[in-house]
């Protein structure tokens, strides 16, 4: 009994240049596995107007789309559509090709590329896989443990955080009042002036500051400038 031929492999271009739109339709209408391009477009808007009426199985975008980015266009195509997002570019630059990964494209293949190159790549990303080199993909999986890893406790944070609720009010009257002495913000606080020294004591500490003036300087670069919310 004779094998079924598989259902051609239903492509969108997204492409400015109406020259290599006409050439990649001329070139998918002889491939092997089987493609047809089921749709075109020179810009995103119309784009995203045709992907649910033709639904395709890949869609094939140019970064450089003249006025519009094809780098933004993506999280917007892969909103759309449930289509593979495969990256065909003259742009050369690898952080771009990199960002379009990351973005959601799953591979990158260059416009001088050889035909039967760009079919592959057609090919792999319908099935499922990534069309990377082992350099990007070295690159990627870096900045994806990057982005994974815990963020760096930051000190200061830590610092102002021991704070308790009164002593961020004191630091937030002494900084506003920073030519008053200490009877008049004690006063302004309902405190003896013995509380508020005993408090900024424990707040110098806390914070690595010695003096009123160097507490004033930390709290604006820390915004401790108000009262806590």
């Amino acid at each position: 009994m004779p094998t079924a031929n598989p259902p051609a492999i239903r492509v969108f271009i997204i492409d400015d240049h109406r020259t290599i739109l006409w050439g990649l339709e001329r070139l998918m209408a002889s491939a092997k596995p089987p493609m047809t391009v089921v749709g075109s477009a020179t810009h995103c808007a119309a784009a995203l107007d045709l992907l649910g009426e033709v639904e395709p199985d890949v869609i094939l975008l140019d970064l450089d789309l003249g006025k519009e980015s094809g780098l933004d266009a993506i999280p917007k195509l892969a909103a759309k559509s449930s289509a593979r997002i495969l990256v065909l570019t003259g742009v050369r630059d690898k952080k771009v090709h990199d960002q379009a990964v990351l973005a959601g494209a799953r591979g990158i293949v260059e416009k001088e590329s050889p035909a039967e190159t760009i079919l592959a790549a057609i090919g792999k990303v319908h099935a499922g896989e990534l069309w990377l080199d082992r350099a990007a993909a070295g690159r990627l999986f870096v900045e994806i443990s990057r982005r994974d890893a815990p963020p760096k406790p930051d000190p200061e944070r830590r610092k102002i955080d021991s704070l308790t609720d009164r002593e961020r009010e004191i630091v937030a009257a002494a900084t506003a009042n920073a030519g008053a002495n200490a009877r008049a913000i004690a006063e302004s606080l309902g405190i003896s002036e013995s509380t508020l020294r005993n408090h900024l004591t424990s707040i110098y500490s806390k914070l690595g500051v010695d003096s009123r003036l160097a507490l004033f300087a930390y709290a604006h670069r820390h915004d401790l400038a108000r009262p806590k919310s």
